[in-house]
């Protein structure tokens, strides 16, 4: 026999009680991690703008060092943004109804976008498929994969290379404006006063944020192939491993 709906409300409230501020902790720690490998991930494109694919793929190269290393990969990405995203969810499961922030909130709907659609997609497209593709003559080992990777699917499969990488920026950026106001006011309101920034204020902030990852993506796509034709062919049979290219 189920107990009393009052009962279950008041064992709801209790478990969130107990487990909601470790889960609100893992949560916002976390999200440092998580923007240190942004803002190196991301200077790539934006130095696109200046010195196109040549020189994004330099700054890439230099990047992989926090974020492509047997450590860096797993301690300093992975784990963090798995925490993040499981801590974020566990929190609304035991939330009770009327402390469960809007499904449809800004936050939910991007958090949601990125980390069960848009990060998954992009990991296989970049990390999974062209490491290990079927027959093991198209492999694409890990000192080919730059910024012509990113060319080659820009120029052959432009529209839905636009909506992946577009989506995925835009997202993670209206979520990280969105995420950023949260944090403040749970852990530094009490020393910095409120932010109170308002939503035109955070669509001029992601606007600033998104535009030049973007400029610097259209920049790249602009530019003819400089790999190798055998090389881009490799690069197109691993992507064409993503449902995605195959739709």
């Amino acid at each position: 026999m189920d107990p009393p709906k009052d009962e279950q409300i008041v064992q709801a409230q209790s478990l969130y009680g107990v487990c909601g501020p470790y889960l609100t902790k893992l949560a916002h720690g976390t999200a440092p991690f998580i923007s240190t490998f942004l803002l190196i991930h991301l200077s790539a494109p934006v130095m696109a703008n200046v010195g196109g694919t040549s020189l994004a793929s330099q700054i890439m190269l230099l990047g992989r060092e926090y974020y492509q290393t047997s450590f860096g990969e797993k301690y300093l990405l992975l784990a963090p943004l798995a925490i993040h995203t499981l801590s974020g969810l566990a929190k609304r499961l035991i939330s009770p109804p009327h402390l469960r922030r809007r499904f449809t909130s800004v936050l939910g709907i991007t958090g949601y976008s990125v980390f069960l659609f848009f990060l998954p997609i992009h990991f296989l497209n970049h990390r999974v498929y062209p490491a290990d593709p079927s027959p093991p003559i198209y492999e694409v080992g890990p000192s080919e994969l730059d910024y012509e990777f990113v060319k080659v699917s820009l120029q052959t499969w432009p529209w839905r290379s636009w909506f992946l990488y577009g989506g995925l920026a835009l997202c993670v950026a209206w979520h990280a404006a969105e995420g950023l106001k949260i944090i403040w006011n749970t852990s530094l309101r009490d020393i910095y006063g409120a932010w109170r920034s308002s939503t035109r204020r955070r669509i001029i902030g992601v606007t600033l944020a998104v535009v030049p990852v973007l400029t610097g993506v259209y920049v790249m796509s602009q530019e003819p192939i400089y790999a190798f034709s055998s090389l881009a062919a490799r690069f197109r049979h691993a992507l064409y491993h993503s449902f995605m290219y195959r739709i």
